[in-house]
């Protein structure tokens, strides 16, 4: 295969092959930390908002970007090399719950602006750390009926989300991102969207930007929740040539492993990462959730060690703690070596 030429983060597939990339951890997680009420929420812009909109994650770029900047911040000095932007559910389609989708492209903008300032005031010519433009699932599925009378029923379709990713992938990239993230897909189909999104905004842009895809196996089954094995998964999403393909969320790094080695083995000239939530839930738990940091990052040690992974990181209950114990742990190893070139990139 060609050797792909980015735009941006020209220098990331070459710091993959020397050593394993820190991922953040819980945007959500840290969020709940300040237990805000609706008020702070709304923020003064949105004070006489006609909707609740207390759980708007992404709307705090608008109402409490300070708040933000600290959670990102909090991850690099912890020792990421990338964090996500606040965008996970920034898309028309899921702010459509909060009667906010016309502020989605704000959303996203303003997100990258932040993480954008937030990754440049850390970098070093030694250690680079890069923007990941964050797009989520949304709370709508392509692929499965959410009317159990009636299996061909649909509360969404390819054209609406393939739109929706568009939007979002143009204002982050203009935003500053270095990286985009199709992350925590249940439904193959709209990450197909994304993906046709993404593809159709490099085209008409001319930018191209390093891509990583994130699936999540639901269950012990082995399985995302639109039925594909993660081998079956990785064969419909490789046409789109990304960096790096992995897993998150959903069973913690414990239930993960034979899903990633299965994934490594899928795809072997293609980089894998890797970024479980903090084991299973638990409401008794300060974050939501089993794993204290010694746990998680003996787990993904373990992966390592195996010659499973290339970024390693954090999504739910995971909190920069956790992430500043995973980075101790895997800065002694080597990353997965890539059996072919795979898709490298030159310098644009």
């Amino acid at each position: 295969m060609k050797p792909i030429t980015y735009t941006r983060a020209q220098q990331l597939p070459a710091l993959l092959a020397q050593r394993i990339l820190i991922l953040d951890g819980a945007m959500g997680t840290m969020i709940q930390r300040f237990r805000l009420n609706e008020a702070q929420y709304r923020g003064e812009r949105f004070k006489d908002f006609h909707k609740d909109v207390k759980g708007n994650n992404e709307l705090l770029s608008l109402t409490r970007p300070d708040m933000i900047r600290d959670i990102h911040e909090g991850y690099l000095a912890a020792g990421a090399d990338m964090i996500e932007t606040n965008t996970f559910g920034a898309t028309t389609v899921a702010q459509a719950d909060y009667d906010m989708a016309d502020l989605a492209v704000e959303m996203n903008y303003e997100s990258a602006r932040i993480a954008r300032a937030a990754c440049d005031k850390f970098s070093t010519p030694e250690k680079p750390r890069f923007v990941v433009g964050a797009l989520g699932p949304t709370p709508k599925t392509a692929s499965i009926s959410p009317d159990v009378n009636d299996a061909g029923a649909r509360n969404t379709s390819f054209e609406e989300l393939r739109k929706a990713y568009y939007e979002q992938t143009e204002a982050l990239v203009k935003g500053g991102a270095d990286v985009l993230l199709v992350e925590t897909i249940f439904d193959t189909l709209n990450a197909k969207a994304a993906l046709f999104a993404i593809d159709e905004y490099f085209e008409n842009s001319g930018e191209r930007l390093p891509l990583i895809i994130s699936g999540t196996v639901t269950d012990a089954s082995g399985r995302i929740l639109s039925g594909q094995t993660v081998t079956a998964f990785w064969h419909s999403v490789r046409h789109a040539e990304p960096l790096a393909v992995g897993l998150n969320c959903a069973l913690g790094a414990a239930l993960m492993r034979p899903y990633i080695q299965e994934l490594a083995k899928a795809a072997p000239d293609t980089f894998i990462s890797c970024y479980p939530n903090a084991g299973l839930p638990n409401p008794m738990s300060d974050t939501g959730f089993d794993e204290t940091p010694d746990v998680t990052s003996r787990l993904l040690h373990e992966f390592a060690a195996e010659g499973l992974v290339n970024i390693v990181g954090g999504c739910c209950g995971t909190t920069p703690e956790h992430i500043a114990a995973i980075a101790q742990a895997v800065a002694p190893m080597d990353g997965r070596r890539l059996q072919r070139n795979g898709f490298y990139a030159q310098a644009a």
